[in-house]
């Protein structure tokens, strides 16, 4: 028989053994409660791939030995229907070839989904992609797939995803891969081709009531509480006059910018088109390009993303992740100074995540038992819990094996901890006829009130902001310049 000898032999025995794996690995991810890419890789990847090699090693085997026993002119087999022995034959191939098919197209798709999946993405490649898909699971789209973000619909984006994939494959054998993964992503999808599936702009309009709650850094971790009325407007002249934070979507207003660096923070010049086409040029006073270099520039269009620059991947400071827990009572508030030194351990340095985990776990209860010995005492169930809880804060901010934290990716949305919105609001971005892009507060939101502690600072129907510092005249100055996130001012 063609199929006894040692090639076909192997190729057999490496077929049955792939087909036995890949049902096992295909009843191991349909049965486990979390399934691991790890399984899914091996069941519709590798084993697949092994069955292949072992089913063309049975060919090949096949093929020299019938060139071994036959002459030249008898190597093509003579198929006769009317023999049974050749149509029985010629069935069972016909049928296993029918089946293979049917199979090959069921694991086909079954590894095309498996590497559109949110585990194939996050967890494979788990020291590189550990930042992005720890924050994803906390952010506001964790229900919604990777791709449908980073891939969306369409052939022409999956084939680009997929070579740039094969590119981020051989980064990470070979160990060649940035710390931290640099952003913005520059051959990102354009928003209207992705985002816009979910968030319709034309349908933004109107105001939200945000309360933004802050503990002071004091002995008493007094909160501080400012309600305002954020004007989220829209863009859309159909809805009304194109107005307030949603003015500079792509629909009532085009805006193109020239970035002087690679994060796109520094932006020494603004192009902005409105409803008539007017168009008005906008050049930093304090830039240090020439009109004749900006001029040769590369100009981005604005895009969703130029603000929701982190609407998945968010890394929260740590001064906000400890503000967080004491409004969610996590962290016990009545511990003293608790705020304070909850940021002062997080924002130590350290060298891995083991690391800081026992820094956190030591530098807690020494602050107390030196500070406080009678706190230390008496509230040492609150101090192990504080322990826990700053522990889970670091390992959702700060990544030390990929040199990642929360100032490695300024988020645009907002000006408190980054410039955000004074890269272009900052007073000092001027037309050639004198125009402003104004750094007034009551564009984008309008304040109601105050609270510092148990009284209100707010007296009037639209009050002005009162730091809580005397800083003098606020629009000289922005919160990036003393708020890093870190052990505050």
């Amino acid at each position: 028989m063609l199929l006894r000898n040692p090639i076909s032999l192997a190729g057999m025995a490496l077929a049955i053994v792939s087909l036995a794996n890949i049902f096992l690995f295909f009843i191991i991810d349909q049965i486990a409660v979390k399934p691991s890419p790890y399984i899914g890789i091996l069941a519709y990847m590798v084993s697949p791939a092994f069955l292949i090699l072992g089913l063309l090693l049975m060919l090949v085997g096949v093929l020299i030995e019938r060139r071994k026993k036959l002459p030249p002119s008898a190597f093509y087999p003579r198929i006769d229907l009317n023999d049974p022995t050749q149509r029985s034959a010629v069935i069972s191939f016909m049928t296993f070839l029918v089946v293979f098919v049917m199979v090959s197209i069921a694991g086909s798709y079954k590894a095309y989904e498996f590497t559109e999946s949110v585990g194939f993405c996050g967890q494979l490649c788990h020291t590189v992609m550990s930042p992005e898909y720890t924050a994803y699971q906390l952010s506001p789209h964790a229900r919604v797939a990777c791709a449908e973000c980073h891939v969306g619909a369409g052939a022409t984006w999956f084939v680009k995803s997929k070579l740039s994939g094969s590119r981020q494959v051989f980064a990470t054998v070979f160990n060649t891969y940035p710390r931290p993964i640099p952003t913005p992503v520059h051959n990102l999808r354009p928003a209207q081709e992705t985002c816009e599936q979910c968030h319709w702009p034309k349908k933004f309009y109107g105001g939200q009531l945000k309360v933004f709650t802050h503990y002071a850094n004091d002995e008493k971790n007094t909160m501080r509480q400012i309600r305002m009325i954020i004007k989220t407007g829209g863009g859309d002249p159909a809805t009304g006059a194109p107005e307030g934070i949603h003015w500079h979507m792509n629909i009532g207003n085009k805006i193109d910018y020239v970035a002087a660096d690679e994060k796109r923070q520094v932006l020494p010049y603004v192009h902005v088109e409105d409803l008539q086409g007017r168009v008005t040029e906008y050049y930093a006073k304090d830039s240090t390009l020439t009109k004749d270099q900006i001029a040769k520039a590369d100009k981005h269009h604005m895009d969703c993303v130029d603000c929701h620059n982190r609407p998945t991947h968010i890394y929260v400071p740590p001064d906000q992740s400890v503000d967080q827990s004491l409004l969610a009572r996590r962290l016990d508030v009545s511990l003293p100074s608790i705020k304070l030194e909850a940021v002062t351990v997080l924002t130590a340095t350290y060298a891995t995540t083991d690391a800081a985990m026992q820094g956190i776990a030591n530098g807690i209860p020494s602050y107390y038992e030196s500070k406080y010995p009678e706190v230390a005492k008496t509230k040492q169930l609150e101090i192990r819990n504080a322990v826990a809880e700053v522990q889970q804060i670091f390992k959702r901010t700060t990544f030390p094996e990929m040199k990642l934290n929360w100032q490695t990716h300024p988020n645009n949305l907002g000006h408190f901890y980054y410039t955000g919105c004074f890269r272009c609001h900052d007073g000092q971005h001027v037309s050639a006829d004198g125009k402003v892009i104004s750094k007034d507060c009551n564009q984008c939101h309008t304040l109601l009130s105050e609270t510092d502690g148990a009284a209100s600072l707010a007296a009037t129907a639209v009050p002005s902001f009162k730091h809580p510092v005397d800083l003098g005249d606020l629009t000289q100055v922005s919160c990036a310049d003393c708020h890093n996130g870190g052990v505050g001012p």
